[in-house]
């Protein structure tokens, strides 16, 4: 409007669902911009006297606004790092088309002067080389362009711990019989980002530690060269950072000999405490030979009360828990068992000898009390409910390779530990074809004939050429 023309009030007006008007006596409106809702359409008029007389409505004007772009921290490794290892912030921002952004990073939690360094830094990169503890804190970023601002990026936290230690686990057991499998698994506690992995055995590193990447080493099927004591080391980043190797974990691997056999009374992995069990070696050829020994938490000895080739234990505790074996006067080790001591109320009945493909794997809840079978048990397979039994059995008709694993058993009275269920693979299936064709030549003379000048004709031929 003119001023000249006259004293006049400014109306303003934006588009909405209920529009919102404001008198001003200027003829400048401001806002400050705070989100996308503060864009749309915007007019005025003009209005003087009592009662007002307005002026038309102006033309319309639209103000587009767009969500500023949010920043985004990332953290190299990992959010939980050791000290020493080499860390790096990043800050990204979405944003169209290629833009030159200014970044301010900062640090909340820290009380040194690294904090005020960060704090005025323009770089898109924030690189810690070697982090120790007074770099822990809450790192956030924003940028800004021209006088465009980024929104503040969520915090993002860097844990520093001290120096990574790995650890190994043996799963199902260290102690096994050639053939079975065996997975060995290097851990480092508190991180799991960005590891790779080396495993040694008797301090000699594995060529083949490829087998072990993702932290697992697999040994399928294992062989009597395999026993030995293994340690692990993991490392990260770029200069690699090295945790310290592991405990060590010893691994026997022992020979399949048909001719010893650690017998076990009663004829079970579990038993309960204050019960008495009776182990002793068997063999067809020489059984003064053989020793049973035993690797309990604490050391290898050789059983308290050895009589001959056997062994009595009158009361059991907790601590006789551990792996049995039979052992022959040149050090020969043969036929290892997990005996495993409980002292609750319930315990799991399996045989403590791998189970043979095809045939019936049977279960038993038992009782302290009773030493009998309990009703309604439930059964349990590496952790999950497999069956709900009311006479205290579980079975298995045709056992396979499948079914290995930790079993144990729980009723209102308690549960069992777990023992590991090994199923060996059956060869009775190649003794059967031979049994067949055996009985085929018996039967038919001619088909043996026949199988005869087969033969001859190949190792004619075989001469020939």
């Amino acid at each position: 409007m003119d001023p000249s023309t006259g004293n006049w009030d400014s109306y303003w007006y934006k588009h909405t669902l209920n529009p919102e008007t404001e008198k001003k006596k200027t003829h400048s409106y401001s806002l400050k911009i705070d989100s996308v809702s503060d864009g749309g359409q915007y007019w005025c008029r003009a209005g003087r006297g009592k009662p007002v007389y307005y002026t038309q409505y102006s033309d319309a004007l639209w103000v587009n606004v767009t969500e500023s772009p949010k920043a985004v921290v990332t953290v190299r490794p990992d959010e939980r790092v050791f000290r020493g290892e080499t860390v790096t912030l990043r800050c990204d921002i979405k944003w169209g088309g290629d833009t030159e952004w200014t970044y301010r990073w900062e640090i909340e939690g820290t009380n040194n002067q690294y904090k005020n360094t960060v704090s005025r830094t323009s770089t898109q990169e924030l690189n810690i080389s070697s982090v120790d503890l007074s770099h822990r804190g809450k790192y956030s970023c924003t940028g800004q362009i021209h006088t465009q601002s980024s929104q503040r990026s969520d915090a993002v936290t860097l844990t520093v711990s001290a120096e990574a230690q790995a650890s190994v686990r043996v799963s199902p057991q260290p102690w096994l019989t050639e053939g079975e499998s065996v997975t060995l698994t290097c851990e480092v506690s508190g991180s799991s980002k960005g590891w790779t992995f080396s495993w040694f055995r008797d301090h000699d590193h594995l060529s083949d530690s490829s087998r072990g990447a993702g932290g697992s080493y697999t040994l399928s099927p294992a062989a009597l060269q395999h026993t030995g004591v293994y340690t692990c080391r993991a490392e990260r980043g770029r200069p690699a950072y090295y945790t310290h190797n592991s405990s060590s974990h010893t691994l026997w691997i022992t020979g399949v000999s048909a001719s010893v056999s650690l017998v076990i009374n009663p004829s079970r992995s579990q038993h309960f405490s204050s019960d008495s069990l009776s182990l002793s070696c068997e063999d067809q050829s020489n059984s003064a030979g053989w020793t049973v020994r035993r690797y309990t938490d604490k050391d290898t000895q050789t059983c308290a009360k050895q009589t001959g080739s056997g062994c009595v234990m009158d009361s059991l505790s907790t601590s006789d828990t551990g792996v049995y074996w039979c052992e022959s006067e040149s050090g020969e080790k043969r036929h290892p068992r997990n005996i495993t001591v409980h002292d609750g109320e319930v315990i799991l009945e399996s045989s403590v000898d791998p189970v043979i493909e095809g045939e019936t794997l049977t279960l038993h809840c038992l009782h302290r009390s009773t030493n009998s079978p309990i009703l309604s048990a439930d059964f349990y397979k590496d952790g999950s409910l497999i069956q709900n039994q009311r006479t205290g059995e579980m079975s298995i008709t045709t056992v396979s390779k499948s079914h290995e694993g930790f079993y144990y058993c729980k009723t209102e009275r308690g549960q069992s530990l777990h023992s590991w269920i090994s199923v060996r693979v059956s060869r009775s299936g190649q003794i059967s074809v031979l049994k067949i064709l055996s009985s085929l030549l018996a039967a038919s003379p001619y088909l043996l004939a026949t199988v005869v000048l087969l033969y001859k004709c190949y190792r004619e031929r075989g001469k020939t050429s």
